[in-house]
């Protein structure tokens, strides 16, 4: 089959890979038709996230058609048209018990800290993505869904991590009917996260980026105030200035490892590798927030010591919250907004690329160009 595969820092190329195969009774094998590239995936790309191994294929957000099931497989059969949540889960350990999907036991050999997930280093359990022709899906049975009729197949990709993970940050705040909310980071779970903080009863919603084009998008597909940080001496005064000098009630960060703003600790990150990410955002949340409220961190970090300023955190008596999303656990909810028009995920994507021309794909988005918010990765 053809596939992506990681070279090394910066370097991803389509080959010729072995298509994988049933290794476990309750395995499936699923023909790709849509993937996208996450802005997750460019913490790999730029050689952030640790074992990740040359050959590798990366993504976690992909929905196609069964070709294959092991012989355990009871809910697919070939021919379904499945969308895959990013979590790999057995559904059955104590978290999964409790539809915590995303800190699964059984699937992760290789970390105590993170559960099981598609295509994001053998520190998340080695799992092959689905930026290629063919995936192999273990526990079939308990994370695909089938793709629902009247679902367009760009919402149906989206659906598998971008605008659940979103959903979840917005949950993870906490929000009460009225609360003013920040939204640090205006790629495509922000977005979400910033439309999502309304459906939950958000008084006011403001998105702060640094680039035109994905504030633009704030305004028009999260309805958001937004604020251009390279605009303003200081973010977080500016933010405490427009908000009673109280300072937010809710603050997320949906940037994580790579987030401009403070030279010095982005270089440490990007360049030294010193950090598990540049904490720019969150300790712009940290800031910004008032006393007692609360920071929802749904941007991916690496797993090493990063600069958080948590005696900050401490003394202002926050609650911080985060977590990997669960998908399944959010996406019945989810399907009656998209089904009755209140979110239309596909809005978000800005660019379709074939699978053969993904390694310019991964250079628009990691370089920002041509205005590129969303890539979706085609196949056929």
């Amino acid at each position: 089959m053809r596939a992506m595969v990681y070279r090394g820092p910066y370097r991803v190329r389509v080959e010729d890979k072995p298509e994988p195969r049933i290794e476990h009774p309750n395995d499936a094998i699923v023909r790709l038709s849509r993937a996208a590239i996450c802005g997750s995936d460019l913490h790999l790309y730029h050689g952030l996230m640790p074992d990740t191994r040359v050959g590798f294929t990366f993504g976690h957000e992909f929905i196609g058609e069964v070709v294959e099931t092991g012989p355990s497989v009871r809910t697919l059969k070939p021919g379904d048209r499945v969308m895959v949540p990013f979590n790999v889960c057995c559904g059955s350990c104590y978290y999964c018990a409790r539809e915590l999907y995303a800190n699964c036991r059984n699937v992760n050999l290789n970390a105590t800290a993170s559960g099981g997930i598609y295509g994001y280093s053998h520190t998340c359990g080695g799992y092959d993505g689905g930026q290629a022709e063919y995936v192999r899906v273990p526990f079939a049975d308990v994370g695909p869904a089938i793709v629902p009729d009247w679902m367009d197949e760009e919402d149906a990709v989206l659906l598998t991590d971008a605008c659940p993970t979103g959903y979840f940050a917005a949950e993870l705040g906490d929000i009460h009917e009225g609360d003013v909310v920040v939204v640090f980071g205006a790629g495509p779970v922000g977005l979400f996260a910033a439309r999502s903080s309304w459906l939950l009863g958000a008084g006011r919603v403001i998105v702060v980026d640094h680039l035109d084009y994905r504030l633009e998008k704030a305004r028009t597909f999260a309805q958001a105030e937004t604020l251009y940080f390279t605009e303003v001496d200081d973010v977080v005064q500016h933010l405490k200035e427009t908000t009673e000098h109280l300072g937010a009630d809710v603050c997320i960060d949906a940037v994580g490892a790579e987030a401009d703003g403070a030279f010095l600790q982005h270089f440490a990150t990007t360049r030294l590798k010193l950090q598990g990410g540049s904490p720019t955002a969150l300790n712009w949340c940290i800031d910004a927030v008032r006393p007692a409220g609360t920071v929802s961190v749904i941007g991916a970090y690496g797993p090493l010591f990063s600069a958080v300023k948590m005696g900050d955190a401490m003394n202002k008596g926050l609650t911080l919250r985060m977590n990997q999303c669960s998908v399944k656990r959010h996406w019945p909810r989810l399907f009656e907004h998209v089904r009755s028009g209140v979110l239309r995920p596909r809005d978000v994507v800005t660019h379709r690329i074939p699978l053969e021309e993904i390694a310019d794909g991964y250079h628009m988005m990691a370089s920002k160009l041509d205005d590129c918010i969303k890539p979706i990765i085609t196949m056929h």
